[in-house]
């Protein structure tokens, strides 16, 4: 196999403070063997092991991505929302950067009937055909509409469920990591010092949270 080679730049990412923890007091002890020191109250990860990690999640999402597989991107933190969307739609990836709503995965069955809902929606709008309804229908369908966008949005051309999942923040998303696990759908998330590297098939540690 030929060996990839993946823009990490170490000194791009001290700049930008990547290598930043939480507060010494809030931490999670299996977090020891990636942080590399304590500055002034503040963990500090080793940049080396998150550079490493990030690289195998760069080739598991290439092999992906190669395959023709579904991907999907979570991160609904207000810093992070835009950014994730940005994300999201250059690399041509299903995502969710509102809130995510329990069971979207679990319960895909149900998350499918307001997928269909919703691209029905946007037909009928595009179409004209909330036009010729009553004014209340047309309000209340449009209202509709909207809030589907909102939260749906970003996975409107998802068929099934997502191969690999990558999360921006354990702790912010819990709930969808969880559903991940139960169905056992790969994970790779950004983690930050007061986080569980275990729950995740690929973890970078560092402060890419935001």
């Amino acid at each position: 196999m030929a060996r990839r080679y993946w823009n990490t730049n170490l000194e791009e990412m001290l700049e930008a403070g990547v290598h930043f923890g939480h507060g010494t007091r809030k931490w999670n002890p299996r977090m020891a063997p990636y942080i590399f020191a304590k500055r002034k109250g503040i963990h500090i990860t080793n940049l080396t092991r998150t550079v490493r990690f990030l690289l195998e999640a760069c080739d598991l999402v290439f092999d992906a991505a190669s395959m023709e597989k579904q991907l999907l991107i979570v991160g609904t933190k207000n810093k992070a929302a835009d950014l994730v969307a940005q994300a999201a739609i250059r690399a041509w990836c299903h995502y969710v950067n509102k809130k995510w709503l329990g069971g979207m995965l679990r319960n895909w069955p149900t998350t499918e009937m307001r997928l269909h809902k919703f691209r029905d929606l946007r037909t009928e709008q595009k179409m004209g055909g909330l036009n010729h309804l009553l004014k209340r229908d047309t309000v209340m369908l449009k209202r509709q509409l909207s809030r589907l966008q909102t939260y749906l949005g970003g996975i409107k051309y998802i068929m099934r469920l997502p191969n690999i999942v990558i999360i921006v923040d354990q702790q912010e998303e819990y709930t969808a990591l969880r559903e991940c696990i139960t169905l056992g759908i790969p994970t790779i998330y950004v983690t930050d010092t007061n986080s569980d590297l275990d729950l995740a098939d690929i973890s970078i540690p560092s402060m890419m949270t935001l």
